[in-house]
């Protein structure tokens, strides 16, 4: 069995490998692109891996929680963020706190997730106003979600199992839990992030950014239908 330290190097090599990096730019400046109120709100971080994202609140003067249910990711969470609140959490089995945040950021974790269901009543709940959500989805046109097998390292489902979701079962579960759901009208400058889901690149993993609310949000880069036709940012 791999020791704790080998782990954490592993973890650091995996996430700060150049598509990672790359991927998590394009992410990044795509969601600073769609002019959501950011700055000075109360985050909630799930999935963070080692906290690539977190910084995007950090720099912004939010009050964010941090949390990721691997131990070496833990690690290296609380190393990097020695005074923020860096939290244990298995998304598989969430348990709600009663805490609420203005902001969940969810990126790059829903489709390691075997149960969705009831993450997404987790994320409802925890909801006080905006869930950001990025996610791998299937090009199914159909309301479906597949589950399989994936690796087994520090980037992937903690259980072994993730999910692939089509965009249409995504929004529709989406739909239940919260009064106000949008899909963007851009895409980030990826190539995973498909931009005519008629035409979508199966070599690629394909990605979607949904923005769900429980007030409405006036903003013309978000958009009431689950487009097929999408532009970059």
């Amino acid at each position: 069995m791999k020791s704790l330290e080998e782990r954490i190097q592993e973890a650091v090599n995996l996430f700060h490998s150049g598509g990672y990096l790359r991927h998590n730019a394009r992410r990044l400046e795509h969601l600073q692109s769609l002019r959501i109120p950011i700055v000075g709100k109360t985050v909630l971080e799930v999935g963070a891996g080692i906290g690539d994202h977190s910084t995007f609140y950090i720099d912004r003067a939010c009050d964010i929680t941090i949390t990721e249910v691997r131990e070496e990711n833990l690690a290296i969470l609380k190393q990097r963020f020695p005074d923020l609140k860096v939290e244990g959490l298995d998304m598989e089995n969430p348990t709600f706190s009663g805490n609420q945040f203005d902001i969940i950021h969810c990126y790059g974790l829903l489709y390691h997730i075997e149960n969705l269901e009831k993450a997404l009543d987790f994320l409802e709940k925890s909801c006080k106003d905006v869930l950001l959500l990025e996610t791998c989805v299937s090009t199914s046109l159909s309301k479906e979600n597949l589950l399989l097998e994936e690796l087994d390292d520090q980037t992937q489902a903690f259980s072994r199992i993730g999910s692939r979701p089509s965009r249409s079962y995504l929004w529709a579960e989406l739909k239940k839990r919260f009064p106000y759901v949008y899909l963007t009208k851009t895409q980030p400058s990826h190539e995973e992030f498909p931009l005519d889901w008629n035409r979508a690149d199966l070599s690629h993993l394909t990605r979607a950014v949904f923005v769900a609310s429980k007030k409405e949000i006036k903003n013309d880069l978000l958009s009431e239908e689950l487009l097929m036709v999408q532009s970059l940012e």
